[in-house]
Parts: C-alpha cells; structure tokens; sequence
C-alpha cells in the first residue's frame, strides 16, 4: 500500500520541530514541496473524477509596516506576513491530499490494464493534459509487452507507433538516451527545430502540439538502469504547452508510487500466465475425432493455478474415456499432482476402461499409497458411441447434466467419497442413454463455487442456464459450453483469473 498519510505525518512533524528551532519562515523555505511561492499557489489542476480539488488562489496581502520604519522600506524577507505562509501551508497539504486520494485509487485496481488506465487519467489531471499513452515493456525482457491509450483509439495508437522511435519521447526514454531520467519536455512540437517529418505528420492528423513523459521506474529498484524500467508514460497537449515545476514534481511523485504498484502487478501477472501455461500443457492438446460423437472443452485457470482437470481418449472397439476431475489444493504442487493422478487415470483406463469403477478404485489406491495428505474428485466414464451409452462412476464429483430437446436432467448418481478419503473407495456405476442430438455435459465443481451462491442455488443456476440454451446453440458442444459459463457466470465471472478453476466438457452424441 502507498501510505501518503504517513508522509503527510513525518513532514508535518517534521515542520513544526524546525519551526521551533528556525521561525515559521525558514522552515517553510527548507521543507516546501517545490519550487517559488508564485508556483506553490498557482490554482491546483483538477483531479480524476469523483475528487473535487479546486483550491481557490489565496489572496495575498501587502506586508504591514513595521513600527518606526518607513513605508518605503523594503520588507524583511525573514519574516513574511502569516497569510502567506498559511497559504503555502495550504497549498502544501492540499497537494499531499490530492496524491494521497489518487494513489488511494490505484492502490484498489486489482488488474494490470485497470491500473495502467489509472495511471494515464490521474497523470493527466495532474499536468494538465487531455490525452496520453502508457507503454508497458519491461527492461527485463519478460513482458508482458503492451500499449495503452486516454483519449487514442487503436488506430491512433497505430499512427503514432508508425514514428521513428527514436523520433518521440517516450522512445528515447524507452531505449534509455541522454536526457530522459527526470521525464521529457516538447512543448511545442512544430516549432521544435529537426522534428522528424513523420512525426509532424501524425501529430497534426491527431491534433497535439506538446507532450511531456516520463519513465516508469520503481523506487525499489535503486537505480534509473534500463533493466529496472517498466515503460513510459507521455500525456499531449491540444496546444503548446509544458507542466510547470510544481507539476512536474506532483507527477514525479505519483508515478513513481505508481511503478512500484505496477511491478507489483507486473509480477502477478506473470505467475498467473505461468499458471495457466504449465496447467493447459498437462491437458489434452486437442480432443479426440470418434465417429458418432463430437467433443468440447473449456478450461479457466485460477490466479494460483489449480488442480481441475479433464481428458478424453480412444479406447479398443471405438470406444471413447471420457473424465474429469479436481486435485485438493492449489498452486504448483497441485499442478503437478493433477498431472500426475491424469497420467495414472489414462493407463488404467486403457487397461480396463469398460469397467470405470475399477479404473477409479485403482487410481484411489495409488492416490492414497503415493500421496496420503492429498485427496481429489473425479469422474470417469466408458462412452461406446454406437450405442449413445456411457457407464459412469464418480468419486464425489457432481452428477453430470442431460440436454437434450424434450430434456434437461442431472443424472442420478450414488452418493460416494472424494479419493483418498476411505481406506476402500468403492461406488456402483450407471449407465447414461442418450437420445441423437442430447448432450451430456461434465463439469468440476468450480463452476458452482464462482457463483458465490449456496450449492443448491448453483445446481439450480446451471439447470436453467441449459435449459434456456437456444436450439440453434444446441447443435455445437462449444457453443453450448460458452453458453452455459456465460450463464452461470455472468459479468466477468468466467475469466481466466477467477479464483477457482472452472472445466467443463460437452459430449454431443449425433
């Protein structure tokens, strides 16, 4: 957390410990935030919406004459009058205030590209600008590489990436030129003496004039080195113009905290993507082509990586093994374990697949022999496409659903523990008969969780969300799939970077 009103405490006290020692007006000179008085109480630039931080210019009054002195005499610059320090003591704390509510702000994005937008709008009412553009590419060379714009649209961003880099600001910082650690000033770009020919282009087809940038670098690096960058950051002017000192200090402080949250998030982002890579190469590839049934699968991946899984497979006589399951726990060592325990299913199911009770009774022994603190759920069933038949048995997972024209209907399956929860595992089967054109759709239970909703409620949000699946849908396992989890997950909550791993696998016989 960036903790402003910390700062705002240590420099207050810090104030008024000198004041005893100095007098009110050197403390002032010595601790003031930047700059001359004239710049200290300029009118305050406005802040992002929601924060109203219109500060009035204080009306400063002509300095009393002292007693015996001549009204010629010039004033003592020791002792200025004391509505001018109060306006400069206002001005001070209404700056730290404003860094602090807009730091506040970035601080409660949660995702890389929320907080780059936060960025551009709160830099913007800062210096003063309408517009501008973050570019995220991190010294390192790990990415994630991207470009973000306030007020450009795409092909805006494509008209300016068409400059010479080394003709624009952001691109001399971004190769690390002379020049470019304290930000980059162009305050009137068409007066600006060698200005590439492109460039002049495109600023006037856009219609800026100026620009200023400045690095994204974290204080916790310790150094301006080009490794340690994130990006850049630039905001243009309609017209000639340039951030005054105070501007530029007010700016420099607010994206400094704001590089040391996107590096933050920067990482995060980087495990998540590492995740969900290591997850979707321990799964199929591509599902399998069996004559009489067609195949879908969805994965969502959780930010820790999770233990969800799914797998389809040909069998002997074309038959078909289909499964899926979820591994207790999460990140990596979950991860692993759910490549392990998909490994084992496969060869039992090749060695017995026509009876999944003992495919399952024997991935539970080996579950509980190999790793004894770790239990899981699971589902396996022996499809023969020929007959629209599938023999089920489940291992505490949720009862898989039915669609079909005249039907939507979970199918009945006997109550039994997860794997690794009893000394014996043991369940009877089912069998599924489908009619041509009905799917039947397996899931784990992280569908049901992301809902927030009780377990019921989740069973019932998923009954409807397949039942209501328009014919036309009906006819394509995935877009029956992304019906459902847009459906049961509305608003975003089927996102790769939801908190649980969702699978589901849609079984469509023809």
């Amino acid at each position: 957390m960036l903790d402003i009103s910390l700062r705002v405490r240590v420099h207050v006290e810090t104030l008024l410990a000198a004041q005893n020692d100095m007098g009110v007006c050197d403390a002032f000179e010595q601790y003031a935030l930047v700059g001359k008085p004239d710049a200290m109480n300029a009118p305050h630039p406005p802040k992002v919406a929601g924060i109203d931080s219109t500060v009035p210019a204080p009306a400063h009054t002509v300095a009393p004459v002292a007693a015996g002195t001549s009204p010629a005499a010039p004033p003592n610059p020791a002792a200025p009058p004391v509505t001018v320090l109060q306006d400069r003591l206002a001005g001070w704390v209404s700056d730290l205030t404003t860094l602090h509510e807009l730091t506040e702000r970035l601080t409660r994005t949660s995702a890389l590209d929320e907080a780059l937008q936060e960025l551009l709008r709160a830099g913007a009412a800062l210096v003063g600008a309408r517009r501008g553009l973050v570019v995220l590419e991190p010294g390192d060379g790990l990415g994630p590489d991207t470009t973000i714009g306030l007020g450009l649209a795409r092909a805006d961003l494509g008209h300016i990436e068409t400059v010479p880099r080394s003709a624009l600001s952001y691109g001399r910082i971004l190769d690390g030129l002379p020049g470019g650690e304290d930000g980059v000033a162009e305050p009137d770009l068409f007066a600006e003496e060698g200005l590439d020919p492109r460039h002049r282009e495109v600023a006037a087809r856009l219609g800026y004039a100026a620009s200023y940038a400045v690095p994204l670098t974290p204080e916790s690096a310790g150094s301006t080195d080009s490794a340690d960058r994130l990006g850049a950051v630039v905001w243009l002017y309609d017209e000639p113009a340039e951030p005054n000192e105070r501007q530029r200090h007010l700016v420099g402080l607010y994206v400094r905290y704001a590089a040391e949250h996107l590096a933050r998030l920067l990482e995060l982002e980087r495990t998540r993507a590492s995740m969900a890579t290591m997850s979707d190469e321990l799964l199929p590839a591509r599902l399998p082509r069996v004559a009489g049934v067609q195949l879908a699968a969805r994965h969502r991946t959780g930010p820790r990586g999770g233990g969800d899984w799914y797998d389809a497979l040909p069998l002997p006589d074309a038959a078909l093994g289909l499964a899926v399951g979820s591994v207790t726990g999460a990140g990596p060592s979950a991860v692993a374990a759910m490549g392990r325990l998909r490994a084992s299913l496969r060869a039992y199911a090749v060695m017995e697949g026509e009876d999944p009770v003992a495919v399952l009774s024997d991935l539970e022994l080996l579950l509980r022999l190999t790793e004894p603190a770790r239990s899981a759920t699971a589902l396996f069933g022996y499809c023969e496409p020929a007959a629209r038949k599938i023999t089920l048995a489940g291992a505490g997972h949720s009862p898989p659903l039915l669609i079909g024209q005249r039907r939507t209907e979970f199918v009945e399956t006997s109550v039994s523990a997860p794997l690794g929860m009893l000394a014996c595992w043991e369940a009877p089967s089912v069998e599924i008969l489908a009619e041509p054109g009905e799917t039947v759709l397996l899931y784990t239970d992280g569908l049901l969780h992301r809902t927030g909703e009780t377990t019921d409620r989740a069973f019932a949000r998923l009954h409807a969300a397949a039942a209501g699946a328009p014919r036309a849908l009906r006819r394509d396992p995935g877009a029956l799939a992304d019906h459902v989890l847009r459906s049961v997950l509305p608003n975003g909550l089927d996102a790769a970077d939801g908190a649980e791993d969702v699978v589901l696998l849609a079984v469509r016989f023809e």
